[in-house]
């Protein structure tokens, strides 16, 4: 919501221009039209927005707290040399009894507790069961629930649940795609309707309302202050959005800049002549006569060596086990921090063999930007500061859609009700080719990200039918009068 929302476009006001000159009615006109968008994307998309905002911001304050929560369970004591890892990944294996091994994140430094991700039915989409194991001694130290590539523990796993989808699975996931569809909307418009009253006090008398007048100026001063960090959460969380993200996704493809994998398939393929038997799920079919794969816990020695060999030098990895017998492990730098260290190889658990690699240095420009993206809109970029810069966006960003809605609430007509919106019919004074060309920009911009289309039209349907109504009412007093 703008400041420009304390005044109807109809008020009287004092200027300098030329009545007969069209072009100050074409602008205003331009001005009702977007400010009407903006009242009404405002009001109600404002919650969804005030929603993330807040959990976000909570989210990118949590590790610390998290670190100091979980601090039994994160830390090793024992003042031993480490174990081999195989005789870590043993010690978590008595404790889950028979639930397969899903990989294992070697201790990153003297201090820290080596993570054994198993997978386990019971829990959703990338969560999986951790055991957390002393590397000195195989002392367990802990058994939690872990999320996604950056592992986060339960209590961030459910901020980000929660600012992702309101806990509510994927049904949810529309209010936080709704809110990152129309941040940069709601952005861009404020910031064009600030520039237009700047320009237009300059021939005209100033609100007389001081209340008003003061909200005014902070809600538009801290929208401008935000508009960067606005327009940069809304098109990262785009990206991984259930319907705008899958769109983004076909359009990286076509461009060529989506994120390279390591073919994990190449040594099943060189070494299995049976692989073409196989059934589209991996599993056996009759006459398959593959040896079974080697131990997890032993390879995962191999596995290791194989890939600090090949330059996997960060000191957070991830190596996973393959899905199906004869596909290759891979070892996967994790490290999300500046400089960036997500380089990728694929090893013959069997014989040790580095399969295929992929680089960072080697992603796209466009691949680049996504993963920079990701990582600076959950606060793992730079650190410390990065988390402080979100929470100051998150923090303004709610004190922004708070201001907004009390505008709309000082100026409810005669201290009653609610504020009214910018009156209809403000599109009628715009040229053709303006209203088309708007026309198409929604309807590309809808297509591309379709709940922002979808709730832009019901928007505009509601407020015909509101309209509408509202001329049979006027109709039917008339005659009545």
């Amino acid at each position: 919501m703008s400041e420009t929302t304390l005044r109807p476009p109809e008020r009287a006001a004092t200027t300098t221009e030329d009545p007969a000159d069209p072009a100050p009615r074409r602008r205003a006109r331009w001005r009702g039209a977007l400010l009407r968008l903006h009242f009404y994307a405002g009001v109600f998309i404002g919650p969804f927005i005030l929603i993330a905002a807040l959990t976000g911001t909570a989210y990118a304050l949590t590790p610390q707290l998290e670190a100091w929560l979980y601090h039994d369970e994160l830390t090793a004591t024992s003042p031993h040399d480490p174990l081999p890892l195989a005789e870590q990944v043993h010690a978590a294996q008595q404790v889950v009894a028979g639930a397969p091994l899903h990989a294992v994140r070697p201790a990153p430094e003297p201090g820290a507790t080596t993570r054994v991700l198993f997978a386990d039915p019971s829990l959703g989409a990338s969560e999986f069961r951790t055991v957390f194991v002393d590397p000195g001694d195989g002392t367990v130290t802990g058994d939690l629930t872990t999320y996604g590539t950056s592992g986060v523990l339960p209590l961030r796993m459910t901020l980000d649940q929660l600012h992702r989808n309101l806990l509510l699975g994927e049904p949810g996931r529309i209010y936080s795609e709704l809110a990152a569809s129309w941040l940069w909307v709601v952005a861009l418009a404020g910031v064009t309707l600030w520039a237009a009253r700047r320009k237009r006090n300059r021939t005209r008398r100033r609100d007389p309302a001081p209340a008003r007048a003061t909200a005014t100026r902070r809600h538009s001063r801290l929208g401008i202050a935000m508009l960067g960090g606005a327009l940069l959460l809304s098109a990262t969380g785009l990206t991984w959005s259930a319907y705008a993200g899958a769109n983004i996704a076909e359009l990286r493809t076509a461009a060529g800049w989506s994120t390279p994998e390591v073919d994990t398939s190449a040594a099943h393929r060189e070494q299995d002549p049976h692989a073409e038997h196989r059934g589209a799920d991996g599993d056996s079919v009759p006459g398959d006569t593959a040896a079974p794969a080697p131990s997890d816990d032993a390879t995962v020695e191999t596995v290791l060596a194989a890939a600090r060999g090949a330059g996997i030098d960060a000191s957070t990895i991830e190596i996973a086990v393959p899905e199906r017998p004869g596909d290759a492990w891979t070892v996967s730098e994790i490290d999300r921090s500046w400089p960036t260290q997500v380089d990728t190889v694929a090893v013959d658990g069997a014989t040790g063999e580095v399969t295929d690699r992929v680089r960072f240095a080697d992603y796209p420009l466009g691949a680049k930007l996504a993963r920079w993206g990701i990582d600076l809109h959950m606060g793992t970029l730079f650190g410390w500061p990065n988390q402080v810069a979100l929470a100051a966006v998150g923090a303004g960003l709610t004190a922004v859609t708070v201001l907004g809605y009390r505008l709309w609430w000082q100026r409810r007509p005669g201290r009653a009700g609610f504020g009214r919106p910018v009156s209809r019919g403000q599109w009628r004074g715009l040229p053709r080719w303006a209203l088309v060309a708007a026309g198409a920009t929604a309807a590309a911009i809808g297509l591309l990200t379709p709940l922002f289309g979808l709730s832009l039209l019901v928007f505009v349907v509601v407020d015909v039918l509101i309209g509408r109504l509202a001329a049979l009412r006027r109709r039917r007093l008339s005659h009545t009068g």
